[in-house]
């Protein structure tokens, strides 16, 4: 963000209108800007953020004081060069740093909570092509993201076949597996489970369901890890003790880093949103959308793809970008894909792999 730039935020101008047939009115979108934009609007590139993230890609979180998640990668001189780029990001409808979601005023000056509307992957993307236009800006260079943010960047160019030139998609799939929507599905049981939860009616109790909350994000933690990873930086080594209590304190290393997780996440995001966009990744297929046939989603696009998996990642593996590719190239799209080893599992996009830096700038050119 531009050193003297305030924190940004625009209220749609139209009703949002949601896949389950209702709408939100008077929607706010959140969003951050990075770099110069060009006369012609030519050089913007919008990223789309995971699960847990938010619109502070390279800056530091308001909350927690800790860097931006993607400040490797956004930046002056970095592989998406603010010097050249003018980079937008953009918490997602349904989050919780901002944009409208759960925790957000409903008209009679409530919190929505549970009477949040349940949303999808194609609202979110909904929710970015008006902020776009509210922008002014009638084409991207190119739309990124990772996990959850590769899912907003596929489905743009589906249901947004002209918006973007280039779709650069990271650790992603087309649509949940039967393991993917079952590691949520704990997330969400522990949640609800916390008596703090009190059905989603938790803010004006002055207690939240952060117990709860913790369990999900220790979870969910352990899906964007490797085994080769959690080996390597932890094993079985005990923690701060020489030998094991013969208790249920953290003896282990992992453990205590498990709880370390879950425990700083409840500082930063709201229990409600988690479910809310979780349930909304979980009921994300691509094909389904569009008839079954997941070619048919990219049937109208003219935009050039690049798919990068990583060969540790086992939530996303890289038969899910494989499927994708398959796709493109039956819709005559043109794609380039490439997996890249890491052994950090899922969460490599996030992390130091030179690789990545290089497919990324030489892609966005």
């Amino acid at each position: 963000m531009n050193a003297d730039t305030p924190l940004q935020s625009i209220t749609l101008p139209d009703p949002l209108r949601l896949d389950n047939g209702r709408v939100l009115d008077s929607a706010v979108i959140a969003y951050e800007t990075y770099g110069e934009l060009t006369a012609d609007k030519g050089n913007a590139i919008l990223i789309c953020h995971a699960l847990t993230g938010d619109q502070h890609i390279a800056s530091a979180h308001p909350a927690t004081g800790k860097p931006g998640w993607w400040e490797r990668m956004v930046g002056p001189g970095k592989p998406i060069d603010t010097n050249r780029f003018h980079v937008i990001c953009a918490n997602v409808i349904g989050s919780c740093m901002g944009s409208t979601g759960p925790a957000s005023s409903a008209l009679d000056g409530a919190p929505y909570a549970m009477r949040f509307p349940v949303i999808t992957i194609r609202d979110m993307v909904r929710g970015l092509a008006a902020l776009l236009d509210a922008l002014g800006i009638e084409k991207l260079h190119a739309v990124v993201g990772g996990s959850m943010g590769g899912m907003q960047a596929l489905s743009m160019a589906a249901n947004f076949p002209d918006r973007a030139e280039r779709v650069l998609a990271i650790a992603t799939t087309a649509r949940h597996s039967a393991q993917n929507i079952a590691f949520h599905e704990v997330g969400r049981q522990a949640i609800m489970a916390d008596p703090a939860w009190n059905g989603g009616d938790y803010y004006a109790t002055g207690a939240s369901p952060g117990a709860g909350l913790s369990v999900a994000r220790m979870a969910a933690h352990i899906t964007y890890l490797s085994e080769e990873g959690l080996t390597e930086k932890f094993g079985r080594r005990l923690q701060d003790r020489d030998a094991k209590s013969f208790g249920f304190d953290a003896d282990f290393q992992v453990e205590s880093y498990l709880r370390h997780q879950g425990l700083a996440f409840t500082g930063r995001f709201d229990a409600n949103s988690y479910l809310y966009i979780t349930r909304a990744m979980d009921y994300f297929d691509l094909a389904e959308e569009h008839g079954g046939m997941l070619a048919e989603a990219f049937a109208d696009t003219k935009a050039r793809f690049c798919l990068i998996s990583f060969d540790t990642d086992w939530l996303y593996p890289t038969a899910e970008s494989r499927h994708v590719v398959h796709a493109l190239n039956a819709a005559g799209a043109p794609v380039s894909f490439v997996e890249l080893s890491a052994p950090y599992g899922h969460d490599s996009f996030l992390l130091d792999v030179p690789a990545l830096d290089r497919v990324v700038k030489g892609f966005l050119g």
